[in-house]
């Protein structure tokens, strides 16, 4: 495994809790494998025997309910794993991976997983210390939801893109709108509508480009205990 691949393997807090040592043995000679967007990863119902790091790229996971429509459970990105508690629970996997960007993605044997869990007992709490962190992040996604105003969840999103808390800032959508709408619980035409409300914040975009004028200033915004859905 290339250095740069080992680091972000690390990143993931489930490899992180294991150490270096204990991974490498699980992931052995892996290699990672590349995906075209749109490329499905696993479907909903395939035989859950193994979990997923992301090295590069986008991975979205959902369900698709009778009419067709698909309901967006969680996004994946470098350094995050998925499909772990699947594994565990044994079946089959409740919801379909899909890249949404080019991604590089490492599919990781469950099998050497529960070997080593057998060897090494903590992992069992380390397993529940990464499922912990995953079930918060579910969490805060579904306060946001209740809490918060469209613009908000948008606000709050771009925040999440950028590196820096002050000044101005411009980054690239990292993956389709309607996405992104599906993601934050709105539609795609709620979600133009409440980014073009934004411009009174400095906020303008460019096809998939954004530019914040200020970022204190939008993260200010994002705090707020209401906001009125007028122009």
């Amino acid at each position: 495994m290339m250095t740069d691949d080992e680091s972000i393997l690390m990143r993931a807090p489930l490899f992180r809790a294991m150490g270096p040592d204990i991974t490498r043995s699980i992931v052995q000679n892996r290699v990672a494998r590349s995906y075209d967007r749109g490329e499905p990863i696993f479907q909903q119902g395939d035989p859950a025997e193994s979990f997923f790091v992301v090295f590069e790229g986008w991975v979205k996971l959902y369900r698709e309910r009778e009419g067709g429509d698909q309901v967006v459970v969680a996004i994946f990105t470098a350094g995050e794993t998925f499909a772990e508690a699947a594994m565990f629970l044994g079946g089959r996997y409740p919801a379909t991976a899909e890249a949404v960007s080019p991604a590089r993605i490492l599919r990781v044997d469950g099998g050497a997983l529960r070997r080593a869990i057998i060897q090494k007992p903590q992992l069992a709490f380390d397993m529940l210390a990464a499922a912990s962190l995953h079930l918060k992040q579910l969490v805060e996604q579904i306060e946001q939801l209740k809490s918060q105003s469209v613009p908000q969840r948008i606000a709050d999103f771009l925040l999440d893109q950028v590196k820096n808390t002050r000044g101005p800032a411009t980054i690239a959508l990292p993956y389709e709108k309607s996405l992104i709408a599906n993601r934050l619980g709105m539609q795609p035409e709620s979600f133009s509508r409440a980014l073009g409300r934004l411009r009174g914040l400095g906020v303008t975009v460019e096809r998939e480009s954004v530019h914040i004028q200020d970022v204190g200033k939008l993260a200010e915004f994002t705090e707020r205990s209401s906001w009125s859905d007028e122009t």
